[in-house]
Protein backbone atom coordinates (compact mmCIF):
# COMPACT_ATOMS: atom_id res chain seq x y z
CA UNK A 1 0.00 0.00 0.00
CA UNK A 2 1.55 3.84 -0.92
CA UNK A 3 1.01 6.13 2.30
CA UNK A 4 1.77 9.20 2.37
CA UNK A 5 5.33 8.48 3.89
CA UNK A 6 6.30 6.08 1.30
CA UNK A 7 4.60 8.64 -1.34
CA UNK A 8 7.15 11.37 -0.09
CA UNK A 9 10.30 8.62 0.15
CA UNK A 10 9.37 7.50 -3.22
CA UNK A 11 9.47 11.16 -4.76
CA UNK A 12 12.66 12.11 -2.71
CA UNK A 13 14.21 9.28 -4.41
CA UNK A 14 13.25 10.90 -7.71
CA UNK A 15 14.97 13.92 -7.02
CA UNK A 16 18.44 12.86 -6.22
CA UNK A 17 19.80 12.68 -9.81
CA UNK A 18 18.77 16.68 -9.62
CA UNK A 19 18.70 17.29 -5.80
CA UNK A 20 20.87 20.50 -6.70
CA UNK A 21 19.57 21.62 -9.68
CA UNK A 22 15.74 21.34 -8.04
CA UNK A 23 17.21 23.24 -4.38
CA UNK A 24 18.45 26.34 -7.32
CA UNK A 25 15.62 26.09 -9.20
CA UNK A 26 13.21 27.20 -5.57
CA UNK A 27 15.52 29.74 -5.07
CA UNK A 28 15.22 30.96 -9.04
CA UNK A 29 11.58 30.37 -8.91
CA UNK A 30 10.94 32.02 -5.54
CA UNK A 31 12.91 35.08 -7.40
CA UNK A 32 9.95 35.05 -10.00
CA UNK A 33 6.97 35.69 -7.87
CA UNK A 34 8.26 38.97 -6.59
CA UNK A 35 6.08 41.87 -6.37
CA UNK A 36 6.15 45.78 -5.26
CA UNK A 37 2.51 45.38 -4.87
CA UNK A 38 2.07 44.94 -1.12
CA UNK A 39 -1.10 42.70 -1.56
CA UNK A 40 -0.19 40.53 -4.23
CA UNK A 41 3.32 39.93 -2.53
CA UNK A 42 1.52 38.89 0.51
CA UNK A 43 -0.73 36.61 -1.37
CA UNK A 44 2.23 35.35 -3.58
CA UNK A 45 4.01 34.39 -0.30
CA UNK A 46 1.49 32.54 0.86
CA UNK A 47 1.13 30.55 -2.02
CA UNK A 48 4.98 29.36 -2.30
CA UNK A 49 3.81 27.85 1.36
CA UNK A 50 1.40 26.04 -0.24
CA UNK A 51 4.53 24.10 -2.55
CA UNK A 52 3.07 20.57 -3.57
CA UNK A 53 5.13 17.61 -4.39
CA UNK A 54 6.17 20.26 -7.79
CA UNK A 55 6.04 16.59 -9.92
CA UNK A 56 6.00 18.75 -12.60
CA UNK A 57 9.51 20.80 -12.65
CA UNK A 58 10.95 17.31 -11.33
CA UNK A 59 9.89 16.15 -14.99
CA UNK A 60 11.41 18.65 -16.85
CA UNK A 61 14.24 18.70 -14.83
CA UNK A 62 14.83 14.97 -15.44
CA UNK A 63 13.45 14.79 -18.78
CA UNK A 64 16.40 17.05 -19.70
CA UNK A 65 18.99 15.30 -17.71
CA UNK A 66 17.59 12.08 -19.38
CA UNK A 67 18.27 13.63 -23.11
CA UNK A 68 21.27 15.28 -22.59
CA UNK A 69 22.27 18.32 -20.04
CA UNK A 70 20.58 20.58 -17.56
CA UNK A 71 20.99 23.95 -19.05
CA UNK A 72 19.90 27.85 -18.13
CA UNK A 73 17.13 27.41 -20.48
CA UNK A 74 15.54 24.47 -18.22
CA UNK A 75 15.56 26.93 -15.48
CA UNK A 76 13.48 28.61 -17.60
CA UNK A 77 11.04 26.13 -18.92
CA UNK A 78 10.47 24.44 -15.09
CA UNK A 79 9.37 27.75 -14.11
CA UNK A 80 7.07 28.43 -17.12
CA UNK A 81 5.10 25.10 -16.28
CA UNK A 82 5.15 25.64 -12.48
CA UNK A 83 3.70 29.09 -12.82
CA UNK A 84 0.66 27.81 -15.60
CA UNK A 85 0.16 25.36 -13.48
CA UNK A 86 0.11 27.21 -10.50
CA UNK A 87 -2.41 29.54 -11.96
CA UNK A 88 -5.04 26.87 -13.48
CA UNK A 89 -4.95 25.66 -9.60
CA UNK A 90 -6.07 29.16 -8.29
CA UNK A 91 -8.30 29.27 -11.07
CA UNK A 92 -9.67 26.11 -10.35
CA UNK A 93 -10.72 27.03 -6.65
CA UNK A 94 -12.25 29.72 -8.41
CA UNK A 95 -14.93 27.48 -10.66
CA UNK A 96 -15.25 25.03 -8.33
CA UNK A 97 -15.64 26.92 -5.32
CA UNK A 98 -12.99 25.18 -3.22
CA UNK A 99 -12.18 26.16 0.47
CA UNK A 100 -8.84 24.18 1.00
CA UNK A 101 -5.72 23.86 -1.10
CA UNK A 102 -3.27 21.39 0.26
CA UNK A 103 -3.98 21.19 3.52
CA UNK A 104 -4.59 25.34 3.67
CA UNK A 105 -6.91 27.82 3.31
CA UNK A 106 -7.22 28.09 -0.51
CA UNK A 107 -6.20 31.31 -1.88
CA UNK A 108 -10.33 32.62 -2.70
CA UNK A 109 -11.50 31.48 0.83
CA UNK A 110 -8.42 34.15 2.18
CA UNK A 111 -8.79 36.87 -0.32
CA UNK A 112 -12.30 36.13 -2.04
CA UNK A 113 -12.49 35.37 -5.90
CA UNK A 114 -12.21 38.43 -7.46
CA UNK A 115 -8.01 38.61 -5.65
CA UNK A 116 -7.80 34.61 -6.76
CA UNK A 117 -9.11 35.54 -10.37
CA UNK A 118 -6.22 38.54 -10.75
CA UNK A 119 -3.84 36.46 -8.82
CA UNK A 120 -3.80 33.46 -11.73
CA UNK A 121 -3.94 35.85 -14.29
CA UNK A 122 -0.29 37.35 -12.63
CA UNK A 123 1.24 33.83 -13.04
CA UNK A 124 0.18 33.27 -16.46
CA UNK A 125 1.55 36.88 -17.22
CA UNK A 126 4.59 36.42 -15.67
CA UNK A 127 5.04 33.13 -17.24
CA UNK A 128 4.69 34.99 -20.84
CA UNK A 129 6.86 37.60 -19.82
CA UNK A 130 9.31 35.33 -18.62
CA UNK A 131 9.67 33.32 -21.70
CA UNK A 132 9.90 36.74 -23.69
CA UNK A 133 12.76 38.24 -21.10
CA UNK A 134 15.16 34.84 -22.38
CA UNK A 135 13.51 34.87 -26.05
CA UNK A 136 13.18 31.45 -24.87
CA UNK A 137 9.68 31.36 -27.54
CA UNK A 138 10.21 28.11 -28.74
CA UNK A 139 9.12 27.37 -25.33
CA UNK A 140 6.60 29.69 -24.86
CA UNK A 141 4.91 27.96 -27.90
CA UNK A 142 4.93 24.57 -26.53
CA UNK A 143 3.46 25.81 -23.29
CA UNK A 144 1.20 28.06 -24.93
CA UNK A 145 -0.16 24.97 -26.69
CA UNK A 146 -0.55 23.34 -23.35
CA UNK A 147 -3.02 26.02 -22.15
CA UNK A 148 -4.86 25.83 -25.00
CA UNK A 149 -5.64 22.20 -24.29
CA UNK A 150 -6.14 22.45 -21.07
CA UNK A 151 -9.09 24.68 -21.38
CA UNK A 152 -10.21 23.15 -24.33
CA UNK A 153 -10.59 19.86 -21.94
CA UNK A 154 -12.04 21.51 -19.13
CA UNK A 155 -14.84 23.33 -21.45
CA UNK A 156 -14.94 19.54 -22.83
CA UNK A 157 -15.71 18.03 -19.60
CA UNK A 158 -18.64 20.53 -18.94
CA UNK A 159 -20.08 19.55 -21.93
CA UNK A 160 -19.70 15.48 -21.21
CA UNK A 161 -21.31 16.28 -17.99
CA UNK A 162 -24.15 18.58 -18.90
CA UNK A 163 -25.22 16.05 -21.49
CA UNK A 164 -23.67 12.90 -20.23
CA UNK A 165 -21.92 11.92 -22.82
CA UNK A 166 -20.93 7.82 -22.49
CA UNK A 167 -18.46 6.94 -25.32
CA UNK A 168 -14.66 6.50 -24.64
CA UNK A 169 -13.26 8.14 -27.19
CA UNK A 170 -14.58 11.61 -25.91
CA UNK A 171 -13.68 11.10 -22.07
CA UNK A 172 -10.00 10.04 -23.58
CA UNK A 173 -10.18 13.88 -25.51
CA UNK A 174 -11.03 15.24 -22.18
CA UNK A 175 -8.28 13.45 -19.67
CA UNK A 176 -5.35 13.79 -22.68
CA UNK A 177 -6.17 17.44 -22.74
CA UNK A 178 -6.97 18.41 -19.74
CA UNK A 179 -4.16 16.32 -17.57
CA UNK A 180 -1.64 14.40 -20.13
CA UNK A 181 -1.20 17.90 -22.25
CA UNK A 182 0.74 19.17 -19.55
CA UNK A 183 2.87 16.56 -18.14
CA UNK A 184 3.68 15.80 -21.96
CA UNK A 185 4.40 19.54 -21.96
CA UNK A 186 7.42 19.13 -19.17
CA UNK A 187 8.93 16.13 -20.58
CA UNK A 188 9.20 17.85 -23.90
CA UNK A 189 10.04 21.16 -22.57
CA UNK A 190 12.67 19.26 -20.50
CA UNK A 191 13.99 17.70 -24.09
CA UNK A 192 13.88 21.00 -26.01
CA UNK A 193 16.05 22.89 -23.44
CA UNK A 194 18.90 20.36 -23.39
CA UNK A 195 19.04 20.97 -27.21
CA UNK A 196 17.81 17.37 -28.08
CA UNK A 197 16.93 15.61 -31.41
CA UNK A 198 13.17 16.03 -32.83
CA UNK A 199 13.52 12.16 -32.30
CA UNK A 200 14.27 12.41 -28.91
CA UNK A 201 11.90 15.41 -27.83
CA UNK A 202 9.07 13.39 -29.52
CA UNK A 203 9.69 10.28 -27.45
CA UNK A 204 9.61 12.17 -24.17
CA UNK A 205 6.59 14.06 -25.32
CA UNK A 206 4.95 10.84 -26.09
CA UNK A 207 6.22 8.96 -22.61
CA UNK A 208 4.64 12.26 -20.93
CA UNK A 209 1.12 12.28 -22.63
CA UNK A 210 0.87 8.35 -21.87
CA UNK A 211 2.20 8.39 -18.22
CA UNK A 212 -0.34 11.79 -17.65
CA UNK A 213 -3.24 9.73 -19.18
CA UNK A 214 -2.19 6.88 -16.48
CA UNK A 215 -2.23 9.34 -14.04
CA UNK A 216 -5.75 10.84 -14.70
CA UNK A 217 -7.34 7.14 -15.43
CA UNK A 218 -5.74 6.20 -11.50
CA UNK A 219 -7.01 9.37 -10.07
CA UNK A 220 -10.79 8.44 -11.78
CA UNK A 221 -10.03 4.62 -10.10
CA UNK A 222 -9.47 6.15 -7.03
CA UNK A 223 -12.48 7.90 -7.05
CA UNK A 224 -14.05 4.18 -6.38
CA UNK A 225 -11.60 3.11 -4.43
CA UNK A 226 -9.39 5.64 -2.22
CA UNK A 227 -10.22 7.03 1.45
CA UNK A 228 -10.69 11.12 1.08
CA UNK A 229 -7.27 11.41 2.81
CA UNK A 230 -5.75 10.03 0.01
CA UNK A 231 -7.81 11.42 -2.64
CA UNK A 232 -7.48 14.79 -1.39
CA UNK A 233 -11.11 15.21 -2.29
CA UNK A 234 -14.62 13.21 -0.96
CA UNK A 235 -14.89 9.87 -2.88
CA UNK A 236 -17.52 9.40 -5.35
CA UNK A 237 -17.03 13.39 -6.40
CA UNK A 238 -17.10 13.00 -9.90
CA UNK A 239 -20.09 10.92 -9.69
CA UNK A 240 -21.88 13.96 -7.80
CA UNK A 241 -20.51 16.08 -10.57
CA UNK A 242 -21.91 13.66 -13.46
CA UNK A 243 -18.73 13.24 -14.59
CA UNK A 244 -18.83 9.72 -16.37
CA UNK A 245 -15.29 8.27 -15.89
CA UNK A 246 -14.16 5.06 -17.17
CA UNK A 247 -14.69 3.01 -14.54
CA UNK A 248 -18.02 3.59 -14.89
CA UNK A 249 -17.95 4.08 -18.95
CA UNK A 250 -16.86 0.39 -19.33
CA UNK A 251 -19.75 -1.13 -16.38
CA UNK A 252 -22.06 0.85 -18.24
CA UNK A 253 -21.04 -1.07 -21.65
CA UNK A 254 -21.70 -4.30 -20.01
CA UNK A 255 -23.87 -4.04 -17.52
CA UNK A 256 -27.52 -5.57 -18.43
CA UNK A 257 -29.47 -2.61 -19.94
CA UNK A 258 -32.23 -3.15 -17.14
CA UNK A 259 -28.89 -2.24 -14.78
CA UNK A 260 -27.76 0.22 -17.27
CA UNK A 261 -30.88 2.34 -17.13
CA UNK A 262 -30.86 2.09 -13.54
CA UNK A 263 -27.56 3.56 -12.63
CA UNK A 264 -27.87 6.47 -14.95
CA UNK A 265 -31.14 7.29 -13.06
CA UNK A 266 -29.13 7.85 -10.13
CA UNK A 267 -26.90 9.61 -11.56
CA UNK A 268 -29.04 11.92 -13.59
CA UNK A 269 -30.41 12.90 -10.17
CA UNK A 270 -27.08 14.34 -8.99
CA UNK A 271 -28.48 14.10 -5.01
CA UNK A 272 -25.01 13.40 -2.45
CA UNK A 273 -26.83 10.40 -1.11
CA UNK A 274 -23.86 8.13 0.31
CA UNK A 275 -26.24 4.90 0.34
CA UNK A 276 -26.30 5.70 -3.75
CA UNK A 277 -23.03 6.18 -4.29
CA UNK A 278 -22.56 2.67 -2.68
CA UNK A 279 -24.66 1.28 -5.13
CA UNK A 280 -22.08 2.52 -7.65
CA UNK A 281 -19.44 1.87 -6.80
CA UNK A 282 -20.94 -2.06 -6.35
CA UNK A 283 -21.64 -2.04 -9.68
CA UNK A 284 -18.91 -0.76 -11.06
CA UNK A 285 -17.02 -3.35 -9.07
CA UNK A 286 -19.57 -6.21 -10.59
CA UNK A 287 -19.66 -5.32 -14.13
CA UNK A 288 -15.62 -5.37 -14.48
CA UNK A 289 -15.28 -1.52 -14.39
CA UNK A 290 -11.98 -1.59 -11.86
CA UNK A 291 -10.32 -4.48 -13.51
CA UNK A 292 -10.80 -2.98 -17.45
CA UNK A 293 -9.21 0.94 -16.14
CA UNK A 294 -6.46 -0.79 -14.38
CA UNK A 295 -5.48 -2.94 -17.55
CA UNK A 296 -6.14 0.16 -19.89
CA UNK A 297 -3.66 2.23 -17.09
CA UNK A 298 -0.68 -0.56 -17.13
CA UNK A 299 -0.71 -0.76 -21.02
CA UNK A 300 -0.39 3.31 -21.33
CA UNK A 301 2.59 2.84 -18.36
CA UNK A 302 3.91 0.16 -20.83
CA UNK A 303 3.79 2.76 -23.97
CA UNK A 304 5.71 5.21 -21.68
CA UNK A 305 8.57 2.69 -20.65
CA UNK A 306 8.63 1.61 -24.22
CA UNK A 307 9.51 5.86 -25.34
CA UNK A 308 12.39 5.76 -22.52
CA UNK A 309 14.09 2.33 -24.25
CA UNK A 310 15.00 4.71 -26.86
CA UNK A 311 17.18 6.89 -24.30
CA UNK A 312 20.85 5.72 -23.53
CA UNK A 313 20.82 4.67 -20.06
CA UNK A 314 21.41 6.91 -16.86
CA UNK A 315 19.77 7.70 -13.20
CA UNK A 316 17.68 10.43 -15.12
CA UNK A 317 15.82 7.68 -17.60
CA UNK A 318 15.83 5.48 -14.19
CA UNK A 319 13.91 7.72 -12.65
CA UNK A 320 11.40 8.65 -15.06
CA UNK A 321 10.87 4.71 -14.94
CA UNK A 322 9.82 4.58 -11.64
CA UNK A 323 7.85 8.07 -11.88
CA UNK A 324 6.15 5.15 -13.96
CA UNK A 325 5.48 2.66 -11.71
CA UNK A 326 4.46 5.37 -8.86
CA UNK A 327 1.55 6.38 -10.93
CA UNK A 328 0.17 3.04 -11.16
CA UNK A 329 1.01 2.45 -7.32
CA UNK A 330 -0.60 5.71 -6.25
CA UNK A 331 -3.42 5.36 -3.39
CA UNK A 332 -2.91 1.72 -3.74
Amino acid sequence: MTTPTSTATLLQSLRQPILRELEQFNEYFRKQLRSHVFLLDLILRYLIRQKGKQIRPLLVFLSAKAAGEITERTYIGATMVELLHTATLVHDDVVDQAEVRRGMASIRAVWKNKAAVLVGDFLLARGLLIAVENHAYDLLQVTSQAVKRMSEGELRQMQRAKLLELDEQSYFDVIRDKTASLIATCCEIGALSAGASPEVRQHLREYGEAVGTAFQIRDDLLDFLSQPSILGKPIGNDVQERKITLPLLYALRTAPAKERRRVLKMIKRSQRNGKMFTEIQQFVQEYGGIYYANQVAEQLITQAKAHLATLPPSNARTALETFADFVLQRGA
